[in-house]
């Protein structure tokens, strides 16, 4: 008797089940709206997209500004190559962002000399929080046959994400960094919400994974958001200090999200 009611339980339950399979329909889990909107893609990969905000177009520098004073940048524009002078300082857009897609081309010289981070050294900050090097930096660097920390290397967040792997290209051939950034959202006392997140392609590798920041960059000590509270912010290019040759960058472009 008892293995009887058992089993008409579980034949109750399985014809239950049945049914409803064939009550549900395709679309209850259909969604048709919001509609994306149309984005057309360049005509060749990392062309930028229509919905792209053009930050050089290898003609000028109208959309950046001196980080120290907020004067149009000076750095070297010639045949669609942006080439980094150290002695006017660091560059930014004069735009804010919040969450983007980067794209970005850079290349160390051919004739770069140096070793270590002293070797083609700069930076993208991908949210700069003022003068000097303030903000959250993605490390560029010659890292093709070049020792050096590894958390410092080209592809890493600096002092803080190691590269997923080095598919650096060598000296005098343009390197790709595609950047998906998620900014930090701060609560009203300046805690964090939620942390800041970059995934980083590198010559179409993945070399950071969505990986959640600490803090704004430092240098000396461990990054942490306290006393960072900050909204939207540009993006700034490094003039780094170090003696060996500048590097150039073409093909800025980046997508709000």
């Amino acid at each position: 008797m008892k293995y009887s009611i058992i089993l008409t339980a579980l034949l109750t339950g399985s014809c239950f089940m049945a049914n409803a399979q064939q009550t549900a329909k395709p679309e209850d889990t259909e969604t048709w709206e919001p509609i994306p909107k149309v984005v057309t893609p360049g005509k060749v990969l990392g062309e930028a997209p229509s919905d792209a905000i053009v930050l050089f177009n290898g003609k000028n520098l109208d959309e950046w500004v001196s980080t120290e004073d907020k004067t149009p940048a000076q750095w070297k524009v010639k045949s669609d190559v942006l080439t980094v002078d150290k002695t006017k300082g660091n560059i930014e857009t004069k735009r804010s962002f919040t969450n983007y897609q980067l794209h970005i081309e850079w290349r160390v010289p051919a004739n770069i000399t140096g070793s270590g981070q002293g070797r083609g050294n700069s930076g993208i900050f991908l949210a700069s929080l003022g003068k000097g090097d303030a903000g959250y930096e993605l490390q560029v660097l010659d890292s093709y046959n070049n020792k050096t920390y590894v958390n410092g290397m080209a592809g890493s967040l600096y002092k803080q994400a190691i590269p997923l792997a080095n598919p650096g290209r060598k000296p005098g051939e343009w390197n790709v960094y595609d950047v998906v950034w998620t900014a930090p959202v701060f609560n009203e006392d300046g805690s964090v919400k939620s942390p800041a997140k970059a995934t980083v392609f590198f010559n179409g590798v993945v070399v950071e994974n969505n990986f959640e920041l600490w803090g704004p960059t430092q240098y000396i000590g461990k990054a942490t958001y306290e006393g960072k509270k900050h909204g939207a912010a540009p993006i700034k290019l490094q003039a780094h200090g170090d003696k060996s040759e500048p590097l150039s960058f073409r093909n800025i472009w980046v997508r709000e999200l």
